[in-house]
């Protein structure tokens, strides 16, 4: 008998009755089953057999009212124990409603993830039962894992958005919608996520990501919906997707390093961020970031990197932000270290001294043109202890929708242009910049710009 069958007979013996178990009564049909489980999946591209399970074989309905979450929970144990290489298939023409689930590892093989129908979240923060819900479907410690199939992750997050857009602060905070937690070798490729309550699709202390050919859609007045966001996370590549939402199309934040984004249509939305960094008084560093072949539209922001005056050290360096495409932009080139309207500055973190600040360098922005929707079409406010030192401008070339000519902002921002750069840089000889103090935590990998 092999896994299949082995672990479909045991969740049967659960007091609800799945799918196979229907079919029970029918010999024909019990024969036909038993067969089909004793089968291995061969796939083209694998030289190993693979089990295929279905979440109907663990009592899905899969109705989109029906509660499936014990199912897919079921079918998640099922296919985390087996020997071989598992495809976990979530049928294509149904719709799986499930609650707050965790799908955790250390699983014993590969598993394929094949989301061919739609999972849909509880609609609303009432529907979520008492205490806090962080996320939604959380995957933590998971290794070796592919997401992938065509098919829909709907978070239904307009009640979250209402409540989130009257700034209840005291109310039930908003899940992410998918989120993976110290996890390795993960692979999203080729489905839709839409609608979620807060961020769409979160990696945490993870590595060797791939977050590709993904729709990534939600209303452009949805509050803080962020398409993918990277925390503490290495070796990770976005890649050919299209962002739409009402926050961040991507956001990189503290302890992030050896992150490729490449084509990437963004927007509406709030761009492409590093940061916020330096969030009540935290120390991140970020480095050795490439993004390029971009289309940023309707946008609050093309590329930014942001920081708060109360960090206590750290830095974003090593960026490149190559051939990227801006149409009507707020602000298509920024690096905002002031953040004056930003809650995060109000908090008792130390406030901005030479020895407390996040260095922002090696910064270089190469073929960029396009339109600005504001006068400032590049914007360089940095920190006053610590400048902005190493920035290039490569060939950019910025006008404003309204035909008005655009213009530069400096403060405190150091480096050189290179080539046609539109409108006029502003920046400030490095001189100056070879002279400004440095934190300890600063000499390390001195090497060539990314």
């Amino acid at each position: 008998m092999t896994f299949r069958s082995v672990a479909v007979a045991e969740y049967q013996a659960q007091p609800f009755r799945s799918a196979m178990a229907r079919a029970a009564p029918r010999p024909a049909a019990a024969v036909l089953v038993l067969f089909a489980a004793a089968v291995a999946v061969l796939l083209p591209d694998a030289a190993e057999p693979r089990i295929l399970l279905t979440l109907d074989d663990f009592g899905a309905v899969g109705d989109g009212v029906a509660d499936d979450t014990k199912a897919f929970a079921g079918a998640w144990a099922a296919a985390c124990a087996a020997a071989d290489n598992v495809i976990l298939n979530v049928p294509a023409g149904k719709t799986f409603r499930i609650w707050p689930l965790t799908l955790a590892g250390p699983c014993s093989s590969e598993i394929k993830l094949l989301i061919s129908g739609n999972i849909v979240a509880p609609e609303g923060p009432s529907d979520w039962g008492p205490g806090e819900r962080r996320q939604w479907l959380h995957f933590h410690k998971v290794q070796d894992l592919k997401v992938t199939g065509g098919g829909i992750i709907d978070g239904r997050g307009q009640q979250w958005w209402a409540r989130e857009g009257k700034k209840n602060r005291t109310a039930q905070p908003a899940p992410k919608a998918v989120h993976f937690e110290d996890c390795q070798g993960i692979s999203v490729k080729g489905i839709t996520l839409q609608n979620s309550q807060q961020y769409h699709l979160t990696f945490t202390r993870s590595s060797n990501v791939e977050a590709n050919y993904l729709r990534v859609t939600s209303p452009e007045d949805s509050v803080d919906t962020k398409g993918i966001h990277l925390v503490d996370s290495k070796n990770v590549h976005v890649m050919d997707n299209l962002i739409s939402t009402g926050d961040d199309c991507v956001s990189i934040v503290g302890n992030c390093t050896d992150v490729r984004l490449r084509a990437i249509a963004c927007g509406p939305g709030h761009g492409i961020s590093i940061g916020t960094l330096g969030v009540n008084g935290s120390v991140d560093y970020v480095e050795k970031i490439k993004v390029d072949t971009l289309f940023i539209s309707n946008a609050g922001n093309g590329v930014r990197v942001k920081t708060t005056k109360n960090g206590v050290g750290g830095f974003a360096r090593k960026v490149k932000f190559e051939s990227i495409v801006m149409r009507n932009v707020t602000n298509p080139i920024i690096v905002d270290q002031g953040n004056s309207d930003d809650p995060a500055d109000s908090s008792e973190a130390p406030v901005d001294t030479a020895a407390r600040a996040v260095q922002v360098e090696k910064i270089n922005y190469i073929d960029i043109r396009g339109t600005s929707a504001s006068e400032h079409a590049v914007t360089f406010s940095c920190s006053d202890a610590k400048p902005c030192r190493h920035l290039s401008l490569t060939n950019v070339n910025l006008s404003r929708v309204d035909g008005r000519k655009a213009s530069s902002y400096c403060r405190k921002a150091f480096g050189k242009s290179i080539g046609t750069v539109i409108p006029e840089s502003c920046l400030s000889s490095e001189d100056y910049a070879q002279h400004v103090p440095r934190h300890p935590e600063e000499g390390r990998e001195e090497d060539s710009d990314s």
